[in-house]
């Protein structure tokens, strides 16, 4: 049997995240693998987010989905940063409309110790799916993911989302002893996720720091850069590039690079080339406003145009959007905005 990855030698995802020169600028969507799309819609009813998460045909199904729509650069493995929680036996469940919710919220240095370490015999329809998907996929390269230390520590001790994260802060700075070692729980879980989904067939991996953005650059520096920079430093041991990416991050995004990142995202809220000068020498990904996809089609490719200008100046440069795909998305708007992007002359 050929190995898959002989055809991923020409992917412009893969040399763009290198800094290679690329035969364009290439392109694929946070969330691309669900929300908005009706095939995902009708193979999702009735079934559970994690439920779904843990079908190998399903994940199959729905990582494909956007990559026969749109013919995007890389496909993004379907699944949820909570999902490694659930796996080792964490009670919790996702609630529609609401997100992860936890049943027993961490509060001490005996509640982490109660949390056990991820293996890959607990996980076997992780393997199973990447597997499947890096022979079906070819050469597109598969990007795997997980959750980084700060924003799935801030569900497990919230117990549930939070717009102000008081009572993870709260943690962090009043009882640093079990912050420190829910960190490096957290971090030790996420690399076994990864290097699952790596060992499997993943091309690449994506570091979430979702709610990262709440933090300030020393507090991101003292508390959560060392226990991220552990998880990306395992990722890279295993030769794959490495992602990183949070929302609201514009006076993070030098430090989150320095954590181990080969490519830095970038939200809508921060301009393509400031991202670029704060990031040093790195590749970078995003970032068009989510939102702007619903504008007329030749307002959303002239804005993507600029990014795509902007983006030039960086080591390398994938485009995305600066968030996930919303629920309410046109597939439509999203396979002209891939056309444009992948036939934007760099000449």
């Amino acid at each position: 049997m050929p190995d898959p990855h002989d055809d991923l030698a020409s992917s412009a995802f893969l040399k763009a995240v290198r800094g290679q020169p690329v035969p364009h600028t290439p392109v694929w969507f946070m969330r691309q693998a669900g929300r908005s799309l009706p095939e995902y819609l009708a193979v999702r009813e009735g079934v559970g987010m994690l439920e779904s998460c843990m079908d190998p045909a399903l994940v199959v199904e729905i990582t494909l989905q956007p990559v026969r729509r749109y013919g995007v650069d890389a496909a993004i493995f379907f699944s949820d940063i909570v999902l490694p929680l659930k796996a080792i036996g964490v009670d919790l469940d996702i609630k529609p409309g609401i997100g992860p919710v936890v049943a027993s919220p961490v509060r001490t240095l005996t509640d982490v110790a109660a949390i056990p370490d991820l293996t890959p015999e607990q996980v076997p329809f992780i393997t199973a799916a990447v597997r499947e998907l890096v022979g079906e996929l070819g050469g597109t390269p598969l990007i795997g993911f997980a959750g980084a230390p700060f924003t799935v520590a801030s569900y497990l001790v919230e117990g549930g989302p939070s717009k102000d994260h008081a009572k993870t802060k709260a943690m962090m700075f009043g009882a640093p002893d079990v912050w420190d070692a829910l960190m490096r729980k957290i971090a030790g879980i996420s690399a076994a996720y990864l290097e699952v989904q790596v060992e499997a067939g993943a091309s690449a991996i994506q570091l979430f720091d979702s709610w990262a953005g709440a933090l300030t650059p020393r507090d991101y520096r003292e508390h959560v850069m060392p226990h991220s920079a552990r998880v990306l430093a395992r990722a890279g041991e295993l030769g794959v590039p490495r992602i990183h990416f949070g929302v609201g991050t514009s006076n993070l995004l030098g430090l989150m690079g320095e954590a181990g990142a080969d490519v830095v995202g970038v939200d809508w809220r921060t301009p393509l080339d400031d991202a670029i000068a704060r990031v040093g020498d790195r590749s970078v990904q995003g970032n068009l406003d989510p939102t702007l996809v619903f504008a007329p089609t030749e307002v959303m490719t002239a804005r993507a145009g600029e990014i795509i200008e902007a983006g030039r100046a960086a080591r390398g440069h994938v485009f995305n959007l600066g968030h996930g795909v919303l629920p309410a998305t046109n597939p439509d708007q999203l396979k002209r905005l891939t056309e444009f992007v992948q036939g934007y002359s760099l000449d």
